[in-house]
Protein backbone atom coordinates (compact mmCIF):
# COMPACT_ATOMS: atom_id res chain seq x y z
CA UNK A 1 0.00 0.00 0.00
CA UNK A 2 1.41 2.96 -1.09
CA UNK A 3 1.72 6.56 0.94
CA UNK A 4 -0.77 8.54 -0.76
CA UNK A 5 -3.48 5.67 -0.60
CA UNK A 6 -2.82 5.83 3.23
CA UNK A 7 -3.71 9.32 3.28
CA UNK A 8 -6.90 9.47 1.41
CA UNK A 9 -10.00 11.29 2.87
CA UNK A 10 -11.42 8.43 3.55
CA UNK A 11 -8.75 6.49 5.23
CA UNK A 12 -7.99 9.19 7.22
CA UNK A 13 -11.27 9.89 8.25
CA UNK A 14 -11.79 6.41 9.54
CA UNK A 15 -8.20 6.74 11.34
CA UNK A 16 -9.36 9.78 13.36
CA UNK A 17 -13.13 7.07 14.13
CA UNK A 18 -10.20 4.53 15.10
CA UNK A 19 -8.03 6.64 17.20
CA UNK A 20 -11.01 8.32 19.39
CA UNK A 21 -12.64 5.02 19.84
CA UNK A 22 -9.19 3.03 20.92
CA UNK A 23 -8.00 5.73 23.36
CA UNK A 24 -11.44 5.80 24.33
CA UNK A 25 -11.81 2.56 25.34
CA UNK A 26 -8.54 2.58 27.23
CA UNK A 27 -9.74 4.90 29.18
CA UNK A 28 -13.23 4.03 29.77
CA UNK A 29 -10.89 -0.10 30.62
CA UNK A 30 -9.09 1.92 33.55
CA UNK A 31 -10.91 4.52 35.18
CA UNK A 32 -14.45 2.72 36.31
CA UNK A 33 -12.37 0.41 38.50
CA UNK A 34 -10.21 2.09 39.55
CA UNK A 35 -11.69 2.72 43.12
CA UNK A 36 -12.13 -1.16 43.33
CA UNK A 37 -8.62 -1.18 42.06
CA UNK A 38 -7.19 0.96 44.57
CA UNK A 39 -9.27 -0.55 47.69
CA UNK A 40 -9.30 -4.01 46.94
CA UNK A 41 -5.69 -5.22 44.88
CA UNK A 42 -3.65 -2.38 46.77
CA UNK A 43 -5.42 -2.22 49.98
CA UNK A 44 -5.80 1.71 50.26
CA UNK A 45 -8.61 2.95 53.10
CA UNK A 46 -11.33 5.03 51.87
CA UNK A 47 -9.60 8.78 52.70
CA UNK A 48 -6.29 7.25 50.52
CA UNK A 49 -8.62 6.24 47.41
CA UNK A 50 -10.25 10.42 47.63
CA UNK A 51 -7.11 11.81 48.34
CA UNK A 52 -5.71 9.94 44.75
CA UNK A 53 -8.71 10.92 42.55
CA UNK A 54 -7.94 14.06 43.80
CA UNK A 55 -3.93 14.29 42.86
CA UNK A 56 -5.12 12.29 39.93
CA UNK A 57 -7.41 14.75 38.57
CA UNK A 58 -5.59 18.17 39.79
CA UNK A 59 -2.57 16.48 37.65
CA UNK A 60 -4.47 15.57 34.99
CA UNK A 61 -5.37 19.22 34.42
CA UNK A 62 -2.06 20.56 34.90
CA UNK A 63 -0.79 18.25 32.28
CA UNK A 64 -2.83 18.32 29.49
CA UNK A 65 -2.47 22.47 30.03
CA UNK A 66 1.20 22.24 29.51
CA UNK A 67 0.80 19.74 26.82
CA UNK A 68 -1.39 21.93 25.07
CA UNK A 69 0.42 25.42 25.41
CA UNK A 70 3.29 23.40 23.92
CA UNK A 71 1.46 21.97 21.33
CA UNK A 72 -0.15 24.89 20.18
CA UNK A 73 3.16 27.43 19.98
CA UNK A 74 6.11 24.72 17.90
CA UNK A 75 4.70 21.08 18.58
CA UNK A 76 3.30 18.53 15.72
CA UNK A 77 0.03 17.01 17.22
CA UNK A 78 0.51 13.80 15.68
CA UNK A 79 3.94 13.71 17.77
CA UNK A 80 2.04 14.55 21.06
CA UNK A 81 -0.60 12.18 20.68
CA UNK A 82 1.96 9.36 20.12
CA UNK A 83 4.14 10.30 23.33
CA UNK A 84 0.90 10.76 25.12
CA UNK A 85 -0.29 7.28 24.15
CA UNK A 86 3.63 6.13 25.38
CA UNK A 87 2.84 7.68 28.33
CA UNK A 88 -0.88 5.94 28.55
CA UNK A 89 1.05 2.61 27.70
CA UNK A 90 4.05 3.26 31.01
CA UNK A 91 1.35 4.40 33.02
CA UNK A 92 -0.74 0.92 32.45
CA UNK A 93 2.64 -1.30 33.06
CA UNK A 94 2.66 0.41 36.44
CA UNK A 95 -0.91 -0.30 37.37
CA UNK A 96 -0.70 -3.74 36.00
CA UNK A 97 2.23 -4.56 37.98
CA UNK A 98 2.66 -2.57 40.68
CA UNK A 99 0.50 -3.22 44.04
CA UNK A 100 2.24 -0.22 46.29
CA UNK A 101 0.26 2.69 46.60
CA UNK A 102 2.83 5.49 46.67
CA UNK A 103 4.27 4.16 43.56
CA UNK A 104 1.07 4.44 42.24
CA UNK A 105 0.23 7.96 43.51
CA UNK A 106 3.66 9.25 42.32
CA UNK A 107 5.33 7.60 39.12
CA UNK A 108 1.72 6.22 38.04
CA UNK A 109 -0.28 9.82 38.24
CA UNK A 110 3.00 11.32 36.77
CA UNK A 111 2.15 8.74 33.35
CA UNK A 112 -1.76 9.51 33.62
CA UNK A 113 -1.43 12.63 33.75
CA UNK A 114 0.59 13.33 30.55
CA UNK A 115 -1.75 10.61 28.79
CA UNK A 116 -4.72 13.28 29.85
CA UNK A 117 -3.82 15.15 26.55
CA UNK A 118 -4.01 12.35 24.11
CA UNK A 119 -8.08 13.14 23.60
CA UNK A 120 -7.86 17.17 23.61
CA UNK A 121 -5.11 16.30 21.25
CA UNK A 122 -6.86 14.43 18.62
CA UNK A 123 -9.68 16.64 18.67
CA UNK A 124 -7.47 19.83 18.05
CA UNK A 125 -6.14 18.14 15.40
CA UNK A 126 -9.23 16.85 13.82
CA UNK A 127 -10.82 20.10 13.93
CA UNK A 128 -7.58 21.63 11.71
CA UNK A 129 -7.75 19.07 9.77
CA UNK A 130 -11.34 19.16 8.70
CA UNK A 131 -10.76 22.91 8.25
CA UNK A 132 -7.44 22.30 6.03
CA UNK A 133 -9.89 20.17 3.47
CA UNK A 134 -12.53 21.96 3.22
CA UNK A 135 -15.21 19.69 5.38
CA UNK A 136 -17.66 20.75 7.49
CA UNK A 137 -15.78 21.24 11.36
CA UNK A 138 -18.71 20.54 13.33
CA UNK A 139 -20.33 17.51 11.79
CA UNK A 140 -16.67 16.14 11.77
CA UNK A 141 -16.56 16.62 15.14
CA UNK A 142 -19.62 15.11 16.10
CA UNK A 143 -19.00 11.73 14.12
CA UNK A 144 -15.28 11.35 15.77
CA UNK A 145 -17.23 12.65 19.40
CA UNK A 146 -19.49 10.19 18.86
CA UNK A 147 -17.03 6.84 19.02
CA UNK A 148 -16.05 8.39 22.35
CA UNK A 149 -19.33 7.67 23.54
CA UNK A 150 -19.47 4.74 22.25
CA UNK A 151 -16.29 4.14 23.68
CA UNK A 152 -17.75 4.59 27.00
CA UNK A 153 -20.68 2.55 26.56
CA UNK A 154 -18.53 -0.89 25.67
CA UNK A 155 -15.53 0.06 28.28
CA UNK A 156 -16.90 0.03 31.83
CA UNK A 157 -18.73 -3.70 31.33
CA UNK A 158 -15.32 -4.77 29.56
CA UNK A 159 -13.50 -3.48 32.70
CA UNK A 160 -15.41 -4.92 34.71
CA UNK A 161 -15.60 -7.94 33.41
CA UNK A 162 -11.95 -8.49 32.72
CA UNK A 163 -11.16 -7.30 36.09
CA UNK A 164 -13.56 -10.00 37.58
CA UNK A 165 -13.00 -12.36 35.27
CA UNK A 166 -9.27 -12.37 34.62
CA UNK A 167 -7.92 -9.87 37.24
CA UNK A 168 -6.71 -6.27 37.08
CA UNK A 169 -3.90 -7.68 35.56
CA UNK A 170 -5.14 -8.40 32.67
CA UNK A 171 -6.95 -6.09 32.31
CA UNK A 172 -4.44 -2.75 32.39
CA UNK A 173 -2.05 -5.05 29.69
CA UNK A 174 -5.39 -4.84 27.59
CA UNK A 175 -5.47 -1.28 27.90
CA UNK A 176 -1.65 -1.11 27.00
CA UNK A 177 -2.68 -2.87 24.22
CA UNK A 178 -5.17 -0.17 22.84
CA UNK A 179 -2.66 2.42 23.57
CA UNK A 180 -0.04 0.81 21.20
CA UNK A 181 -2.47 0.43 18.44
CA UNK A 182 -3.69 3.79 18.75
CA UNK A 183 0.06 5.27 18.21
CA UNK A 184 0.00 2.38 15.02
CA UNK A 185 -2.63 4.10 13.68
CA UNK A 186 -1.65 7.70 14.33
CA UNK A 187 1.72 7.34 13.00
CA UNK A 188 1.11 5.73 10.00
CA UNK A 189 -2.48 6.67 8.78
CA UNK A 190 -2.78 10.75 9.82
CA UNK A 191 -1.42 13.33 7.86
CA UNK A 192 0.73 16.58 9.65
CA UNK A 193 -1.69 19.27 9.83
CA UNK A 194 -0.56 22.95 9.45
CA UNK A 195 -1.96 25.19 12.35
CA UNK A 196 -4.17 28.35 11.42
CA UNK A 197 -2.12 31.24 10.16
CA UNK A 198 -1.99 34.17 12.15
CA UNK A 199 -1.70 35.80 9.54
CA UNK A 200 -5.45 34.61 7.61
CA UNK A 201 -6.78 36.15 11.03
CA UNK A 202 -8.95 39.52 11.23
CA UNK A 203 -7.66 42.14 13.42
CA UNK A 204 -10.13 41.37 16.17
CA UNK A 205 -9.34 36.97 15.90
CA UNK A 206 -5.66 38.20 15.94
CA UNK A 207 -6.54 40.57 18.94
CA UNK A 208 -8.00 37.23 20.68
CA UNK A 209 -5.61 35.14 19.63
CA UNK A 210 -2.59 37.07 21.36
CA UNK A 211 -5.38 37.79 24.92
CA UNK A 212 -4.62 35.94 27.74
CA UNK A 213 -7.54 33.00 28.58
CA UNK A 214 -8.06 34.29 32.23
CA UNK A 215 -8.72 38.11 30.89
CA UNK A 216 -11.30 36.48 27.61
CA UNK A 217 -14.95 37.39 28.96
CA UNK A 218 -16.21 34.61 26.56
CA UNK A 219 -13.70 31.66 27.03
CA UNK A 220 -14.19 32.33 31.12
CA UNK A 221 -17.97 32.34 30.77
CA UNK A 222 -17.86 29.48 28.73
CA UNK A 223 -16.06 27.74 31.07
CA UNK A 224 -17.88 28.44 34.52
CA UNK A 225 -21.10 27.34 32.25
CA UNK A 226 -19.37 23.95 30.76
CA UNK A 227 -18.01 23.32 34.79
CA UNK A 228 -21.86 24.05 36.64
CA UNK A 229 -23.50 22.02 33.71
CA UNK A 230 -20.99 19.41 34.21
CA UNK A 231 -21.05 19.42 38.14
CA UNK A 232 -24.55 19.04 37.90
CA UNK A 233 -24.56 16.05 35.31
CA UNK A 234 -21.86 14.44 37.55
CA UNK A 235 -23.71 14.82 41.07
CA UNK A 236 -26.32 13.22 39.53
CA UNK A 237 -24.40 10.17 38.01
CA UNK A 238 -22.57 9.86 41.43
CA UNK A 239 -26.12 10.41 43.58
CA UNK A 240 -28.66 8.11 41.19
CA UNK A 241 -28.05 4.97 41.95
CA UNK A 242 -27.87 5.40 45.56
CA UNK A 243 -31.33 7.94 45.11
CA UNK A 244 -33.50 4.91 43.12
CA UNK A 245 -32.68 2.27 45.57
CA UNK A 246 -32.44 3.83 49.28
CA UNK A 247 -35.09 6.73 48.61
CA UNK A 248 -37.33 5.52 46.11
CA UNK A 249 -37.08 1.85 46.43
CA UNK A 250 -37.00 0.77 43.15
CA UNK A 251 -35.20 -1.90 41.37
CA UNK A 252 -31.39 -2.11 42.10
CA UNK A 253 -31.06 -2.20 38.39
CA UNK A 254 -32.84 0.69 37.11
CA UNK A 255 -29.55 2.80 37.13
CA UNK A 256 -27.82 0.87 34.91
CA UNK A 257 -31.27 1.21 32.34
CA UNK A 258 -31.14 4.07 33.15
CA UNK A 259 -27.58 5.37 32.54
CA UNK A 260 -27.91 2.74 29.39
CA UNK A 261 -30.58 4.19 27.82
CA UNK A 262 -29.18 7.95 28.18
CA UNK A 263 -25.81 6.98 26.81
CA UNK A 264 -27.38 5.29 23.82
CA UNK A 265 -29.60 8.35 22.97
CA UNK A 266 -26.48 10.58 23.28
CA UNK A 267 -24.78 8.86 20.17
CA UNK A 268 -27.54 9.75 17.60
CA UNK A 269 -28.15 13.34 19.22
CA UNK A 270 -24.30 14.02 19.16
CA UNK A 271 -23.95 13.37 15.20
CA UNK A 272 -27.49 15.34 14.60
CA UNK A 273 -26.45 18.12 16.64
CA UNK A 274 -23.50 18.62 14.53
CA UNK A 275 -25.20 18.73 11.26
CA UNK A 276 -28.03 21.11 12.92
CA UNK A 277 -25.48 23.82 13.29
CA UNK A 278 -24.99 25.47 10.04
CA UNK A 279 -29.32 26.16 10.85
CA UNK A 280 -29.38 26.66 14.53
CA UNK A 281 -26.27 28.03 15.57
CA UNK A 282 -23.79 27.12 18.29
CA UNK A 283 -24.87 29.50 20.88
CA UNK A 284 -28.66 28.47 20.19
CA UNK A 285 -27.86 24.64 20.04
CA UNK A 286 -26.17 25.05 24.09
CA UNK A 287 -29.40 27.09 25.19
CA UNK A 288 -31.37 24.64 23.89
CA UNK A 289 -29.29 21.86 25.42
CA UNK A 290 -29.49 24.08 28.85
CA UNK A 291 -33.34 24.24 28.80
CA UNK A 292 -33.34 20.54 28.01
CA UNK A 293 -31.06 20.15 31.27
CA UNK A 294 -33.54 22.35 33.06
CA UNK A 295 -36.40 20.56 32.59
CA UNK A 296 -34.90 17.64 33.10
CA UNK A 297 -33.61 18.08 36.47
CA UNK A 298 -36.85 19.53 37.53
CA UNK A 299 -38.30 16.22 36.27
CA UNK A 300 -35.88 14.35 38.43
CA UNK A 301 -37.25 16.41 41.37
CA UNK A 302 -41.44 16.04 40.88
CA UNK A 303 -41.56 12.64 39.23
CA UNK A 304 -40.61 9.04 41.06
CA UNK A 305 -42.10 7.07 38.76
CA UNK A 306 -39.59 4.47 36.95
CA UNK A 307 -41.43 5.19 33.58
CA UNK A 308 -41.20 9.24 33.90
CA UNK A 309 -37.55 8.32 34.89
CA UNK A 310 -36.97 6.93 31.60
CA UNK A 311 -38.94 9.36 29.57
CA UNK A 312 -36.20 12.31 31.33
CA UNK A 313 -33.65 10.45 29.89
CA UNK A 314 -34.42 12.28 26.49
CA UNK A 315 -34.26 15.27 28.21
CA UNK A 316 -30.62 14.24 30.16
CA UNK A 317 -29.35 12.66 26.57
CA UNK A 318 -30.10 15.90 24.60
CA UNK A 319 -28.62 17.98 27.80
CA UNK A 320 -25.50 15.62 27.61
CA UNK A 321 -25.24 15.20 23.86
CA UNK A 322 -25.24 18.56 22.39
CA UNK A 323 -23.08 20.01 25.57
CA UNK A 324 -20.36 17.24 24.99
CA UNK A 325 -20.38 17.66 21.02
CA UNK A 326 -20.83 21.56 20.26
CA UNK A 327 -18.90 22.89 23.88
CA UNK A 328 -15.30 22.02 22.23
CA UNK A 329 -16.01 22.99 19.11
CA UNK A 330 -17.14 26.51 20.56
CA UNK A 331 -14.24 26.71 22.69
CA UNK A 332 -12.49 26.17 19.68
CA UNK A 333 -14.18 28.94 17.45
CA UNK A 334 -13.52 31.24 20.46
CA UNK A 335 -9.45 30.35 20.47
CA UNK A 336 -9.17 30.11 16.71
CA UNK A 337 -5.08 30.03 16.56
CA UNK A 338 -5.19 27.56 19.76
CA UNK A 339 -6.95 24.87 19.59
CA UNK A 340 -4.97 22.44 21.86
CA UNK A 341 -5.62 25.01 24.50
CA UNK A 342 -9.38 24.96 23.67
CA UNK A 343 -9.73 21.64 23.47
CA UNK A 344 -7.98 21.42 26.93
CA UNK A 345 -10.35 23.75 28.48
CA UNK A 346 -13.37 21.57 27.72
CA UNK A 347 -11.76 18.55 29.04
CA UNK A 348 -10.02 20.51 32.03
CA UNK A 349 -13.98 21.99 32.88
CA UNK A 350 -15.54 18.41 32.52
CA UNK A 351 -12.37 17.31 35.24
CA UNK A 352 -13.00 20.18 37.87
CA UNK A 353 -16.52 19.06 37.47
CA UNK A 354 -16.14 15.77 38.67
CA UNK A 355 -13.97 17.16 41.54
CA UNK A 356 -16.96 19.69 42.87
CA UNK A 357 -19.30 16.99 42.28
CA UNK A 358 -18.07 14.27 44.16
CA UNK A 359 -17.11 17.22 47.29
CA UNK A 360 -20.66 18.13 47.44
CA UNK A 361 -22.56 15.21 46.84
CA UNK A 362 -21.21 13.77 49.26
CA UNK A 363 -21.81 16.34 52.36
CA UNK A 364 -24.88 17.65 50.84
CA UNK A 365 -26.79 13.94 50.39
CA UNK A 366 -25.04 13.17 53.74
CA UNK A 367 -26.50 16.43 55.33
CA UNK A 368 -29.35 17.16 53.78
CA UNK A 369 -30.71 14.29 52.27
CA UNK A 370 -30.21 12.57 48.13
CA UNK A 371 -33.17 14.72 47.38
CA UNK A 372 -31.32 18.21 47.77
CA UNK A 373 -28.87 16.55 45.16
CA UNK A 374 -31.18 17.54 42.41
CA UNK A 375 -32.31 21.12 43.76
CA UNK A 376 -28.42 21.57 43.74
CA UNK A 377 -28.80 20.18 39.85
CA UNK A 378 -31.49 22.41 38.83
CA UNK A 379 -29.87 25.66 40.24
CA UNK A 380 -26.35 25.00 38.60
CA UNK A 381 -28.20 24.28 35.46
CA UNK A 382 -29.59 27.73 35.63
CA UNK A 383 -26.30 29.39 36.19
CA UNK A 384 -25.01 27.42 33.93
CA UNK A 385 -27.71 29.46 31.32
CA UNK A 386 -26.48 32.58 32.64
CA UNK A 387 -23.00 32.07 32.51
CA UNK A 388 -23.79 31.10 28.58
CA UNK A 389 -26.15 33.96 27.14
CA UNK A 390 -23.19 36.27 28.52
CA UNK A 391 -21.44 34.94 25.74
CA UNK A 392 -20.74 37.08 23.02
CA UNK A 393 -22.40 35.77 19.35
Amino acid sequence: MTSSSLRKPSVIFGAFLVTTFIIGVAGALQSPTLSRFLSFEVGADPRLVGLFFSINALASIIGSYLLAKYSDNKGDRRKIVIFCCLMGLANSLIFAYSRNYYVLITLGVFFAALASAAMPQVFAMAREYAEKSGRNAVAFNSLIRAQLSLAWVIGPPLSFGLAIHYGFTSMYLCAMSMFIISMFVVAVFLPPVEKKSISSLSPSQLATANQSIFTNRNVMCLLLSTIFMWTANMMYIIDMPIYVEKVLHLSDSLPGALMGLAAGIEIPVMIIAGYMVPALGKRNLFFIAIICGILFYIGMILFTDPTMLYVLQLFNALFIGIVANIGIIYFQDLLPTRMGVASTLFNNGIICSIILAGIIQGFASQAYGHEIIYWIGLVMVTISFVFCALVKK
